[in-house]
């Protein structure tokens, strides 16, 4: 009976390069989903700024004045009655339901006041007006 030598036969490797790099995959993709499920699907405007602002990630309605006073509830074009009865039907069901405003800054002011009155008049109770965050923090 002939045995291996032992100088012949290779030591078994451990490579855990592929592993990293699907631990580095796995990481990045999640980071990136996360960020997806967070946001709103919003069109983009230029919202004023503000130093003092904060986060919100409870809102269930995102409305979008833009410029030219067209309304837009996410990413869809919308009237306002429509976006009233929607907004009134959601209340009823929905007693944590809040809608933030996302104004251009240089949306007509007349044109918000009349939107904030018509959802208020519609049983909207919790509102907040969206604003581009200047990164400054209360200073005392």
């Amino acid at each position: 009976m002939r045995l291996r030598d032992r100088r012949l036969l290779k030591q078994p490797e451990l490579v855990i390069i592929p592993m990293i790099d699907i631990m580095f995959f796995l990481l990045v993709f999640f980071m990136v989903s996360t960020m997806y499920m967070v946001n709103l699907k919003t069109i983009p405007i230029k919202l004023p700024a503000a130093a003092h602002s904060s986060v919100d990630a409870q809102t269930t309605f995102a409305v979008s004045v833009k410029s030219d006073n067209t309304i837009w509830l996410n990413d869809r074009k919308t009237d306002v009655n429509t976006l009233v009865m929607q907004a009134a039907a959601e209340g009823k069901n929905n007693p944590n339901f809040s809608v933030a405003i996302r104004a251009a800054h240089d949306a007509d002011y007349g044109e918000v006041i009349s939107l904030l009155d018509r959802l208020k008049g519609a049983g909207i109770t919790r509102f907040g007006l969206a604003t581009d965050n200047l990164g400054g923090a209360d200073k005392k």
